[in-house]
This record gives structure tokens, sequence and C-alpha cells, in this order.
């Protein structure tokens, strides 16, 4: 019978003794029987290999000279059939060349001669029983970490696709978020610009100058290298630097701010006050409002009742001021008479070192004066509402004749956007103005 691996500790090990001489066999029993040993026997070689076939064998002593098969062909035999059994040569056999033979041809454990010592073959089998169960533990082991090993291949490549799945999980979470944050900007400079159309509705001269304020702040901001987000912050300040004036009576609103009375002119300059204060509630327009506060503020300090001068005004403020003077003058707003774009940059520069940080008009002068302040500009066609489809670009603010804004710049176009264009049209019986990149 194969043997796959050494009886467990708590069984007794089976031990086969071959040998042609019976008296042989008796004293062997006699020996270790007593030991706890389960004992075989067979007079021959071919008796013994057919024991092998029929029960589990842990060690066999053998004798060398035996008729019909020499212990050597035995042994040989049994390394071939079953090489977990241990295999001992019991020889009297004087001749060293065959015992050497055999020992070779079967691979033995160990050869043991006659007349042997008790004490010492006792010995020699409990080491080789011993040896085995050892061997076959060692293998046991190996063949468990091997199975836990692969277990563990298996676990880390689960782990490693959960990990994975996981991550793109996350992924997703992040681009979801980014673009929820991203929309709710958007959200909210909507919202800011439809504040801004506030005032501008109620005196037609301001319609756009809120807006148009801004994209010159920008400009400007960008020029003099400052962070994205403190040009966001004087943007925002721009599109609502006049939400104060709503409080205001139209006999102030009514003509240039030059030709009002004294009296009138100081009730009119506290309206960046007036804005400052509304604003200051809301925590993401603190900074904008403070920026708000002090628009009006000279750089040399003349007349500002705030006490600060020069670059303690806040350096926002001090490029508002510039560009909502330049489109102010242009508009009327300020004087009797409208100025041209160039004599509004020739008193902006007039007024450099007093009303005006020369700093910023420095970064003013530079944006007025390129023609490719806002770098390579994709082609762009204007289109009627009928042309307008889904997924088209907004390049443009879309605005009404009064200044109400509709729908910003960058805008994608969806199915309600197109419709409400078209109702707009057919109820104030004009005609929009729309920007896109295609047709």
């Amino acid at each position: 019978m194969n043997q796959e691996a050494a009886p467990p500790a708590n069984e007794p090990a089976t031990l086969l003794f071959i040998d042609d001489e019976a008296n042989i066999l008796a004293a062997l029993k006699r020996l270790f029987r007593p030991l706890g040993y389960n004992i075989l026997t067979a007079e021959n070689g071919p008796d013994g290999l057919a024991l092998l076939e029929k029960e589990n064998v842990d060690l066999v002593i053998c004798d060398m000279r035996m008729p019909q098969m020499s212990g050597a062909e035995v042994l040989e035999q049994i390394h071939n059939r079953w090489p977990e059994v241990v295999r001992i040569l019991l020889t009297g056999y004087s001749d060293l060349t065959s015992t050497i033979a055999a020992i070779n041809r079967g691979e033995i454990y160990r050869y043991i001669s006659k007349p042997w010592d008790d004490n010492d073959i006792a010995l020699v089998v409990r080491d080789a029983l011993e040896r085995k169960h050892l061997l076959a533990e060692k293998l046991r082991l190996e063949a468990l970490t091997q199975q836990q090993n692969e277990e563990l291949k298996e676990l880390n490549a689960s782990l490693e696709e959960k990990v994975r799945q996981r991550t793109e999980q996350l992924r997703a979470a992040l681009d979801s978020l980014d673009h929820a944050h991203e929309r709710l900007k958007q959200d909210y400079f909507a919202t800011i610009q439809v504040f801004a159309n506030l005032m501008e509705l109620r005196k037609g001269a301001m319609a756009g100058h809120s807006r148009r304020v801004a994209q010159l702040c920008r400009n400007i901001a960008q020029q003099m290298g400052l962070t994205e987000d403190y040009i966001q912050t004087i943007e925002t300040a721009a599109l609502l630097h006049n939400i104060g004036k709503i409080g205001l009576p139209d006999r102030l609103l009514d003509q240039p701010y030059f030709e009002l009375p004294y009296a009138d002119r100081a009730e009119f300059d506290k309206h960046p006050l007036r804005a400052g204060a509304a604003l200051m509630a809301l925590d993401p327009l603190v900074q904008a409002a403070e920026l708000i506060r002090h628009h009006l503020d000279h750089y040399d300090g003349m007349g500002n009742r705030s006490g600060l001068r020069g670059e303690a005004i806040p350096l926002g403020a001090r490029i508002l001021l510039v560009a909502s003077d330049y489109d102010a003058l242009q508009q009327g707003l300020l004087g009797h008479e409208r100025m041209t774009p160039e004599q509004a940059q020739d008193t902006i520069d007039k007024g450099s070192g007093m009303r005006y940080d020369p700093a910023v008009v420095g970064a003013f002068r530079r944006i007025i004066g390129s023609s490719a302040q806002y770098g390579h500009i994709n082609a762009e066609f204007q289109v009627t509402s009928n042309q307008l489809h889904e997924g088209m670009l907004l390049t443009h603010d879309v605005i009404t004749k009064d200044g109400m804004l509709l729908l910003l710049k960058d805008t994608v176009l969806n199915v309600a956007h197109i419709r409400d264009i078209k109702e707009f049209e057919a109820s104030a019986g004009e005609l929009l103005a729309i920007f896109t990149h295609t047709i």
C-alpha cells in the first residue's frame, strides 16, 4: 500500500521484518513488540512485498541473504514503489561489495550487522522513525505553507481589485463634488450679476456699467500679477459696487456726479458705506464689501472719510476706482459730457498720484494700449434665436437693450434656455444679440 505520511503520534508505527530464518524473526519480534510497535513478518522477499501492498508499513528490516530475492533486490523494489518507507539492511554477509551495492540500489537508511546489539538496533529504529515523522511533518508544513501562500495571493488580488474599485468610486465621487462645486461657483457668480442688474435697471445710462467695470478690473489685476482668488474678489466687488445706490432718491441719480450740489454729493458718497454694510452679513462677500467701502477713496487721501491714503487703501479698491471712473466718464455718469475713450484715458492719466494709484494707472495704460490684451480669440458668430440648438456655447452675456442680464457667457444652451430666449423676444418685441462659436 502506498504510504503518504507517517502515522499520527498517538498511533504505533508498523514494522516489517523480512528474513528466511525463523529464529531471527522471533528474536526481532521479542525485542520490538514490548516497545509498542505493530509487528509484521515475512520469510522471503515476495511475501514481504505482498504485505506492503496490503498494509501501511513505516519501516522495513530486511535480511541481505535470502532465497528467491536478495535483500538488495527487495529494498530496491521497496525504494521504487514505496520510497517513504524507511529501509534498514540486516546482514551477516561478509562481502562488503554486496553490502555497498545494496545501499546504493535501495538507498537504505542504515545497515546492521549480525549479531546485533539489542539497544543499538532499538535506537536505530527509534531514530529512523523520528526522522521519518519529522520529514513527513516538514513536507506537510511546506504543503500547508504553499496552500496558504496561494490563498494569500488570491486574497491580495481580491484586495487589490477591491482597492481599485473603491479608488474608482472615490475618484467618481470627487469628480462629482468638483462638478457640483464648479456649478455652485457659476450659480453664485450668476446671482452676483443679477444683483448688479438691480441697480442698472433703474437708470438706462448705467446699463452694463458694472459688467464692463468688472471685466476691466480683471484685466488690470491680471496685468499686475494678482492671484486668481483675489481677482475674483475684485470682480465681485466691481459687479456690486453700485448696489448701495438702490436706496438713493432719483434726484441724486438724474444728474452727473460733478454737477450735484455739495450736500447732494455728500449724500451720494455714502453709497459705498451702505453697500459695504449690507454685504458684510454675507461671509463670502466680506472681502468684496471691504473693497466697495473704500472704492471712492483717493490715493492721496484728500477728502477720504476713512482716513486711509496710499498703500493703506486696499489694492482692489484702488483698481476698482480706476476702472469705474474710466467707464463712467464715457457714459456721462460723472460729467455732463460723455468722453471718448481717449479723453477718459487722459483724465485717468492726469489723476495719477492724486485720485488714482500710479501703479494701477500704469497697468491700466498697458491694458488699454494693448491690441492683444485678450490673447487668441476663437472665431464667433452672431446668431438668431431660430438658429439656436442644444449644446451651443455662448461667447458673450445675453443682455437686453435695457441692460438686463438674461444668460451668462460660457452657458451651454439647453431646451429651457432656448425656449426662454424666444419667449422673451416675443413678449418684449426685441431681437437679442446672441454670440457663439458655431452655427
